[in-house]
C-alpha cells in the first residue's frame, strides 16, 4: 500500500518504512519554532523539567512578532525572556526587532525550513511550510518546550485528504481566493485533524506566496497541516536559501486517501469571509453594501512582496476613502525594504495608508490597527473571530489584496474590477 508525502516524512523522522493515519509516533524535529507570546510560556517549563540544554541551539527559532516593536511593558518582558533564553543557549536563529519578521514569512525566507523537514510551532499557522514539501503543524507551548529539550514530538499521524484544483484561475484570483473557498466548501472543522493535500494542475501553475497562503490557512479548515508536493517553483524559491540537506518527497500513485475533493478554480470569484467564521465565505459579486472602517494588507497570510504588489497595482493613483483608515504590513524587513525600493511604500503612503514595519499586529487585536466597538474592517489576515481584531462587537471580512486595497478605495467591501 502506498504512502502519502505526509506519511513519508514521518516515516522518515521516526526511523520507519512506513506509518499509518492513527498512529502514535515519536518524530524527531528539524526545526522548533516560538514567537513572544508562546516562546515565554514554553520557557518556563523548559526551566521546571531542568533540562541542562536545548538538543540543538542550531534547530530553534524564536521570533519576536506579535506585539513588536513592544507595544508595552508586558510585551517588553516577553520579549525580554526571549532574548535572555537566546543567550543563555546560544539560540542560532533569534531575531531581534529590526531584523526579524513575522514568522511565518521569515522563517521559510531565511531557509530554516526545507522539503522533507518536521517543523513544529507553538503557533496554529506553523503549516504554513507545507507550502515546500515539509510537515509543519502548530503545537502547545508544552510541547515546545519538551522538543527544545529532547528534539522530538509525540503525535498521532494524520489522515489525508486530498485537494484537487484544476481549471484557469480568473482576474484577481490567487491563492488566498483558492483556500477561502476551500474552506468555505468543507467548513472549519472539514479537516480536522487531516493532512490537507493541496495537488492539480492550477496548484502547479501557483506560484510560491499563493502556495504558502493555502498551506498558511489550513488550520482554518481544522488541518493538522497542508501540504504541497515540491516541484520547480519550489526549487527555484529555495534554491539561494537552503541552510541544509533536504529530502524531496512525493505522494505514491497508490496512496490511500480519507477523502479526494476536486475543485474547478475556473468558477471561482475573489473571495470575501464573513464574519464570524472563515468558512461563511461569498465571491465578491454577492458582498453587497457593506461600509468598512480599517483595510488591513499584510500578516503571515498574505504580507510577502507579491501581495504587496497586488495591493499597490490597485492604489497607485488613487487615494484611500476619507472614512476609511489602511494599513500595510509587509511579512520582513527584507520585503520591507524592497517595497521601499520598488517604490510600492511610496504608492501606499501618497495614497494615505500606514506602511508599517513587520510585525502580527491587528491580525490578533494586538496593537498597530485595533478595531473599537461596531467597526468593520476588510483584512487580508487569517481569522474573523468574535474580538479578534478588537472590540467583540467588531467585525472582520477576510479577502485577498486586491479587494482590500479596492475597498480601502470605495470605503465599502469592494471588487479591484470596480476601479479599473
Amino acid at each position: 500500500m502506498g504512502q502519502t508525502i505526509t506519511q513519508k516524512i514521518l516515516a522518515a523522522h521516526c526511523g520507519k518504512k512506513s506509518v499509518d493515519p492513527g498512529e502514535l509516533i515519536n518524530a524527531k524535529v528539524d526545526l522548533v519554532l516560538g514567537n513572544d507570546i508562546t516562546a515565554p510560556i514554553a520557557i518556563k517549563e523548559f526551566e521546571k523539567i531542568s533540562a541542562a540544554d536545548v538538543f540543538d541551539r542550531d534547530k530553534i527559532a524564536l521570533v519576536p512578532d506579535h506585539s513588536m516593536p513592544n507595544k508595552d511593558i508586558k510585551s517588553a518582558e516577553l520579549a525580554k525572556a526571549m532574548k535572555e533564553f537566546a543567550r543563555k543557549h546560544k539560540i542560532t536563529n533569534y531575531f531581534e526587532v529590526g531584523r526579524m519578521g513575522i514568522e511565518h514569512t521569515l522563517v521559510p525566507d531565511k531557509g530554516l525550513v526545507l522539503p522533507g523537514d518536521v517543523v513544529i510551532g507553538a503557533d496554529s499557522h506553523t503549516c504554513t511550510y507545507g507550502a515546500i514539501g515539509a510537515f509543519s503543524t502548530g503545537v502547545g507551548s508544552t510541547d515546545m518546550a519538551a522538543a527544545m529539550a529532547l528534539g522530538e514530538v509525540w503525535l498521532k499521524v494524520p489522515e489525508v485528504i486530498k485537494f484537487v484544483y484544476y481549471g484557469k484561475l480568473q482576474p484577481w484570483v490567487g491563492g488566498k481566493d483558492l483556500i477561502l473557498y476551500t474552506i468555505g466548501k468543507i467548513g472549519v472543522d472539514g479537516a480536522l485533524y487531516s493532512s490537507m493535500e493541496f495537488t492539480g494542475e492550477t496548484i502547479s501553475q501557483l506560484p510560491m506566496h499563493g502556495r504558502f497562503t493555502m498551506c498558511n490557512m489550513a488550520i482554518e479548515a481544522g488541518g493538522k497541516n497542508g501540504i504541497i508536493e515540491p516541484d520547480e517553483t519550489t526549487l527555484e524559491y529555495i534554491k539561494q536559501r537552503a541552510r541544509h540537506v533536504y529530502n524531496v518527497y512525493q505522494s505514491d500513485p497508490d496512496a490511500v486517501y480519507k477523502d479526494v475533493i476536486e475543485i474547478d478554480c475556473s468558477k471561482i470569484e475573489p473571495q470575501v469571509s464573513f464574519p464570524h467564521l472563515p468558512e461563511n465565505t461569498k465571491p465578491i459579486s454577492e458582498v453587497g453594501d457593506i461600509q468598512i472602517d480599517q483595510a488591513v494588507v499584510g500578516s503571515c497570510t498574505n504580507g510577502r512582496i507579491e501581495d504587496l504588489r497586488e495591493a499597490a497595482s490597485v492604489l497607485r493613483g488613487r487615494k484611500v476613502h476619507p472614512d476609511v483608515r489602511m494599513i500595510v504590513i509587509p511579512g520582513t524587513q527584507e520585503i520591507y525594504l524592497q517595497a521601499v525600493q520598488e517604490g510600492l511604500a511610496q504608492i501606499f503612503v501618497e495614497a494615505g495608508a500606514v506602511f508599517s514595519t513587520p510585525t502580527c499586529g491587528p491580525c490578533l487585536g494586538g496593537h498597530m490597527g485595533v478595531l473599537a466597538a461596531g467597526e468593520r474592517a476588510v483584512a487580508t489576515t487569517n481569522r474573523n473571530f468574535v474580538g479578534r481584531m478588537g472590540h467583540v462587537t467588531s467585525e472582520v471580512y477576510l479577502a485577498g489584496p486586491s479587494v482590500a486595497a479596492a475597498s480601502a478605495v470605495m470605503g465599502r467591501i469592494a471588487s479591484p474590477e470596480e476601479i479599473e
